[in-house]
């Protein structure tokens, strides 16, 4: 992965910090996306030390704000105008509602709007940088999920996995609706399951998470889909456990998937 530019937003901790080692051991250059300056930092520090890796960059942004995404996206173009991995990590859980600066709920914005917006705007960059590779972390949750459109920013009944499942749900049609679009631009798209992973993701009993796997195997798909030869040219998928899986029925609807996509455009203010 020598001369390789590496985009892994939410890299401060977790699976996103995990994932970024990983690359820079390879010799990427890796650009660390995280919103917290010190915590950013430091991770950057850890990372660069247990590498022996100087080529390890931090940038920061809040995927809560959509002008902030559009900022990222410019600076990481004029920076670096050929990206060949972009892979969007970052993402939320929690178990009230919030929204996000946009006034957008806040896992439907950061879990899927804001690395939508993300990735389309480096395509100029992934373009020039092709072959490249996108990679989206979702989830398994994604099965529970449905795209509500009487309710999409959860004004009403708010469910925290109900929300989360959606949001991920979201993700996964996108990366396929994106991996049709972008085929003659030789950038592929794909999503994965991480699995059920030790993370600061909300939402989980304290007891429960000591008893789950750590970061490092979290990362391992991700890092999978990253570097490995054979999944090259490979687009649309869906990988667990560093394999292609089917992903629910649901994520398969077309029409859904259609009247989504132009949701999000027109919320993007791509329309």
């Amino acid at each position: 992965m020598n001369g390789k530019i590496c985009v892994v937003t939410g890299a401060n901790s977790g699976i996103g910090k995990a994932t970024a080692r990983g690359l820079a051991a390879t010799g990427a250059t890796v650009l660390m996306v995280c919103r917290d300056r010190a915590r950013g930092e430091a991770a950057q520090a850890e990372i660069r030390a247990a590498t022996d890796n100087a080529k390890v960059e931090l940038w920061l942004a809040d995927l809560a704000s959509l002008a902030d995404v559009r900022r990222l996206a410019a600076e990481l173009i004029a920076a670096h105008p050929a990206i060949h991995v972009l892979i969007n990590n970052a993402g939320v859980m929690l178990e009230r509602r919030q929204l996000s600066d946009d006034g957008f709920e806040l896992q439907f914005a950061v879990n899927h709007l804001a690395p939508l917006l993300l990735t389309r705007l480096l395509e100029p960059a992934l373009a020039a940088g092709a072959p490249s590779r996108v990679i989206n972390v979702s989830s398994r949750v994604h099965t529970m999920g449905t795209i509500n459109f009487d309710n999409l920013q959860w004004e009403h009944g708010y469910k925290m996995f109900a929300a989360y499942g959606q949001s991920k749900l979201a993700c996964v049609m996108a990366t396929y609706d994106l991996a049709q679009r972008w085929k003659a631009l030789d950038i592929t798209v794909n999503c994965l399951h991480p699995g059920v992973i030790d993370t600061n993701l909300g939402g989980m009993p304290g007891f429960v998470k000591m008893l789950l796997p750590k970061a490092e195997k979290g990362a391992r798909t991700s890092l999978y889909l990253a570097t490995s030869a054979a999944v090259e040219g490979v687009t649309g998928r869906y990988f667990s456990n560093c394999k292609a899986v089917r992903s629910s029925a649901k994520s398969h609807d077309l029409a859904v998937r259609q009247r989504l996509w132009q949701e999000s455009e027109r919320l993007l203010g791509l329309a």
